[in-house]
């Protein structure tokens, strides 16, 4: 009766670690906004722009939005778990759409302003979906 009672106590201790973790890993998603909005400032910036002006332009504000981001995350205590294989998948799908809206910014669409929005929201779109399923799994 002891063991029964000790692993009922152990698995009520599991269970609120859980919840707890689950309402403390929120962060999670609001670093993916900020990353998403990033975007809508970036992609645009660097579709638009062209010249070595624009580029250390561009690579300073992507560095601060990465530096302050990581900076954020390493601050944080709770990481939920599957969030690294969720991160990979959404930074991966980030990247692989901005490499190809510069490629085609830069190849086909040349100074495009309606290119420029519709690929800024293309960008920030896996991030948002990211964002708002992080905020379903930790309500």
């Amino acid at each position: 009766m002891q063991e029964t009672t000790k692993a009922a106590g152990a698995l009520g201790r599991a269970a609120g670690l859980e919840r707890a973790a689950r309402r403390r890993s929120g962060w999670y998603a609001r670093y993916l906004w900020v990353f998403a909005a990033g975007q809508l400032v970036l992609v645009p910036m660097a579709v638009l722009w062209h010249g070595p002006v624009s580029a250390v332009v561009f690579s300073v504000t992507n560095g601060l939005l990465v530096a302050g981001l990581s900076v954020y995350a390493a601050r944080q205590r709770v990481m939920r778990r599957g969030a690294g294989k969720k991160h990979v998948l959404l930074v991966a799908s980030w990247a692989a759409l901005f490499a190809l809206t510069v490629t085609l910014g830069t190849a086909v669409f040349g100074h495009g302003v309606p290119f420029a929005a519709v690929a800024a929201v293309a960008c920030a779109l896996p991030l948002v979906i990211g964002a708002w399923t992080e905020m379903r799994s930790t309500a």
